[in-house]
């Protein structure tokens, strides 16, 4: 079927369709099919990264493999511990102990992670360099962009958060340290300087 306009011309072959300009020959046909499998290929290439980044990602059981690598690790976060000073851990296991990797958010780095309490039950794919701390692998997550759509997961960290959960100051307020008040020597009625001793008569 040809459908004729002013400007161009379609014409349809079974399911095939391409569009070529008017007055244009058909043997322009392949060279415009030509542009179009160009276009769909640079297309693949350039969305050929993001799934490929996401494939490279490795279950947790698979981290001790890889120490002093920056990899991809995923995982599904069990729960989220606060231990000594602040530091938080992410923990993918029941048993903490056991598991085979860990990310450790150190009390410092939570204003540029958030707050990640919210990614408790969440699967993540974190990225960053592999080590390992006490037998146990793990990263260190310092920025949210460690973590795969991390900024859409993580809302910022609240104004009032105790950060080193000591539970006297919030996040980002000092308190100033009371110094000792400065006093007055007083004088005693009874007390005696330098010369006025009186001596006892004999």
């Amino acid at each position: 079927m040809l459908v004729w306009n002013a400007t161009t011309t379609t014409a349809h072959v079974g399911t095939d369709a391409f569009v070529r300009p008017a007055g244009q020959s058909p043997a322009a046909r392949p060279v415009l099919l030509t542009k179009a499998g160009n276009l769909s290929a640079l297309l693949f290439l350039l969305l050929t990264p993001c799934t490929a980044q996401a494939a490279d990602c490795i279950p947790i059981h698979e981290a001790g493999q890889h120490i002093g690598e920056t990899k991809c690790v995923t995982g599904k976060i069990v729960r989220v511990k606060v231990g000594e000073k602040g530091v938080h851990f992410l923990d993918f296991c029941e048993d903490a102990m056991a598991c085979p990797f860990t990310v450790v958010v150190f009390s410092q780095d939570l204003k540029d992670v958030g707050d990640i309490r919210r990614l408790e039950g969440r699967s993540i794919e974190i990225r960053g360099a592999v080590k390992v701390y006490d037998g146990r692998p793990e990263i260190i997550l310092r920025r949210i962009s460690q973590i795969e759509d991390g900024a859409a997961m993580i809302p910022p960290l609240p104004k009032n958060y105790d950060v080193e959960n000591r539970g006297h100051y919030s996040a980002g307020r000092l308190h100033p340290t009371t110094k000792p008040k400065k006093t007055k020597p007083t004088t005693s009625p009874t007390a005696t300087y330098g010369n006025d001793v009186e001596e006892d008569p004999q």
